[in-house]
């Protein structure tokens, strides 16, 4: 149950006749600036959590360091 090509032409022509070419333009920008945005903000959400991560293994290491010297000492 699909759409062929005879109905996507169709449809096309029916949503050209009631918007416009104009206003179908405008939206297709406006779609694709969205479209745009969210996939950034998905990127730079991935891009958190390895560097949190690279931090906090780096303070684990430290503080296994610090342990191993304190107990030397003693």
């Amino acid at each position: 149950m699909g759409f062929g090509v005879t109905e996507l032409i169709i449809i096309l022509i029916i949503v050209l006749v009631l918007f416009g070419a104009k206003r179908l333009r405008n939206v297709g920008s406006d779609l694709g600036s969205a479209v745009k945005g969210f996939k950034n903000a998905v990127k730079d959400e991935e891009e958190k959590p390895k560097e949190q991560l690279q931090k906090s293994e780096s303070s684990v290491i430290e503080g296994e360091v610090t342990k191993v010297k304190e107990e030397d000492k003693a």
